[in-house]
């Protein structure tokens, strides 16, 4: 399917969506797209259509930003899904600068959460005036009047000019698929929605008549066209087959012949023979290009400001499976094809720092365990096979002091629980900002906490408050180092030998910690079965049989009851290791072992001997 024609700037809008993760952002956007008649009559159109990503399906998050395009009578709307994660926080520094304004979803019975913070410090920054979309006002519990006042507070907070503090409000249901300017409206559709974006959002500067001015803001790889700049048209226009120039952060221009022009269409990908100003669309035919290059005409040469990504925080090492099951279960167990793989994605992944100069180990770094895990669970679904390591923080030394990344920690628990958090974050170092209790016994809490003392506490949280509490993490700056910080204070159990999990034995064991695999599973020496009640780590054999003897004692056959073992995610396992122990991720299963497997197989070697 062929675009021929671009719109007049005039009739195009361009705008981004932020929202807090579970705000609501992708079923209004859904509703969004069926309202504006993108899909055919008979078209099937899937629930969360943004998402299309499968592990984003999964968690119900965004991950990527993604485009999309919409149409309200003659006007052109793309419309921007930004991630409400902080990890991919790279992903919404650049693509808020392809976009005139921004769409602030707020739950009416929530108000807005510190995910949303850091989004929308960057887009107050960049003199964007956004709109406030009041969700869920269906709600039998929204509290729209409240909402708006903790909206308002957080603008002031984050430093909102006067203009931006004169935002307009929208009240929505984006299940229902209304919108409403004053309460008492008609829930009709979105229309007041569409009209309102059309009415207060800028149509894009430039002119069609200038010579042809784009900057690369986001990458796409296409295994048929290669590397495909993504971008705003800031002046003029480009047609398929049109030379440009290149201009890379050293300000050396290359020229380069438009090999193929994409916009959107719906959720389509379209191609189009030209496009204008105000067009977000992917170019491809420039193989080198990076973030931040400047694309322009060859006989004006320009260069724009670059584009600075904010830098890794964290950083863990990936090593080739060396265990005794290595192969059963993926079929890309090699370093090479390891490497292969991560070269493939630094190509497009630009916010994830991957180092594979070193042959026994890859060093990837991202801006938290979720960034990180995103990649390695997406390479495990392929068949992949590999060991990581616990991750470490990325230390800055300023002036001679060492600096470390700092998080800023949002909590709500039932009043109950807060005494035992309180007292365990300051164990890792955490400053208090701010409590407070409301008349349903809730309590928030805001803590500035070092990341390394974040590391390992969410499971312990979620056991604390018996899975009543929310924790959420926002990276704020780098601080002076606080000092050391104590891990894990429980020890391990170690299976001592090779062989198959038993009930009798898993039985006898589960007394002593809990367990981390089921009778029948597979073991091996070093393999990490279960964690210990007590701080020591402790050789255990779990694949001890009962001694059968043909004298009956009675009581002796009594049922064995068995406690569900604790299975891990990627996170989950990354977050519990210790320094001395590594996660061993293949497509079926996620296993924890002592990192010294090497060393034991030399020892046994030696005595054989």
């Amino acid at each position: 399917m062929t675009a021929q024609h671009y719109f007049s700037p005039q009739k195009i809008r361009n705008i981004a969506i932020i929202a807090h993760i579970d705000h609501g952002k992708t079923t209004l956007l859904d509703q969004l797209l069926k309202q504006s008649n993108v899909f055919r009559d008979n078209e099937k159109v899937p629930e969360r259509v943004m998402d299309s990503y499968d592990q984003e399906q999964e968690r119900g998050i965004t991950i990527f930003a993604k485009h999309t395009s919409v149409f309200y009578e003659d006007f052109k709307i793309n419309i921007i899904d930004t991630p409400g994660h902080a990890d991919f926080s790279g992903e919404v520094e650049r693509v808020l600068g392809l976009v005139n304004s921004v769409l602030l979803i707020v739950d009416a019975q929530e108000g807005p959460m510190p995910q949303t913070r850091f989004v929308l410090s960057q887009a107050l920054k960049m003199g964007l005036r956004p709109i406030v979309v009041l969700n869920k006002i269906d709600r039998p519990h929204a509290n729209p009047d409240r909402a708006l006042n903790l909206t308002f507070d957080l603008f002031v907070e984050l430093g909102a000019t006067d203009a931006q503090l004169d935002f307009p409000i929208i009240y929505a249901s984006g299940l229902q698929g209304f919108a409403m300017k004053n309460l008492g409206d008609p829930q009709v559709d979105l229309k007041p929605l569409f009209e309102l974006v059309i009415q207060f959002v800028p149509p894009p500067p430039g002119s069609l008549d200038l010579p042809f001015l784009m900057q690369s803001t986001t990458l796409t790889y296409d295994d048929y066209v290669g590397r495909q700049a993504c971008g705003r048209i800031l002046e003029g226009k480009i047609k398929k087959g049109d030379m440009v120039a290149r201009v890379d952060k050293e300000g050396h221009p290359s020229q380069h012949k438009v090999v193929r022009i994409e916009g959107y269409l719906g959720l389509k990908k379209i191609e189009m023979d030209e496009a204008g100003v105000g067009d977000i669309v992917s170019v491809a035919g420039i193989p080198d290009i990076t973030i931040g290059d400047t694309l322009c005409s060859p006989t004006h040469i320009i260069q724009l400001p670059p584009i600075h990504l904010a830098e890794p925080t964290l950083t863990i090492e990936l090593m080739v499976n060396n265990g005794p099951f290595v192969g059963r279960e993926g079929k890309n167990v090699t370093m090479n094809k390891i490497r292969d793989r991560l070269l493939q994605e630094k190509r497009s992944n630009i916010s994830l720092k991957i180092e594979t100069n070193r042959e026994e180990a890859i060093e990837i770094s991202g801006r938290g365990e979720l960034h990180l895990a995103v990649l390695l669970e997406a390479m495990r679904r392929e068949g992949y096979e590999f060991v990581i390591s616990k991750p470490r923080v990325i230390l800055k030394e300023i002036e001679g002091v060492r600096w470390e990344p700092m998080e800023n920690v949002h909590i709500e628990i039932p009043q109950e629980y807060s005494g035992s958090v309180i007292e365990e974050l300051s164990r890792r170092r955490g400053e208090m900002r701010f409590l407070e209790t409301s008349e349903h016994n809730i309590t928030t809490l805001q803590f500035l906490i070092p990341t390394r003392g974040l590391m390992g506490y969410r499971g312990e949280f979620l056991t604390i408050t018996r899975g009543l509490g929310i924790l959420t993490s926002v990276f704020e700056k780098y601080g002076p180092w606080k000092g050391e910080i104590v891990g894990r204070q429980k020890g391990v159990l170690i299976s001592g030998n090779q062989g198959k999990a038993t009930a009798y034995a898993s039985f006898t064991l589960q007394e002593r910690g809990s367990l981390f695999v089921s009778p029948g599973e597979e073991v091996y020496e070093g393999m990490i079965i279960g964690e210990n009640s007590r701080d020591n780590d402790m050789v255990v054999n779990i694949t001890k049989e009962k001694q059968l003897t043909n004298i009956r004692a009675a009581g002796s056959d009594e049922n064995i009851i068995l406690t569900p073992p604790r299975k891990f995610t990627l996170e989950t396992a990354i977050d519990f290791i210790n320094e001395d122990e590594v996660v061993e991720v293949t497509p079926k299963s996620i296993r924890l072992r002592k990192r010294l497997l090497k060393e034991n197989e030399r020892k046994r070697a030696e005595k054989k001997s």
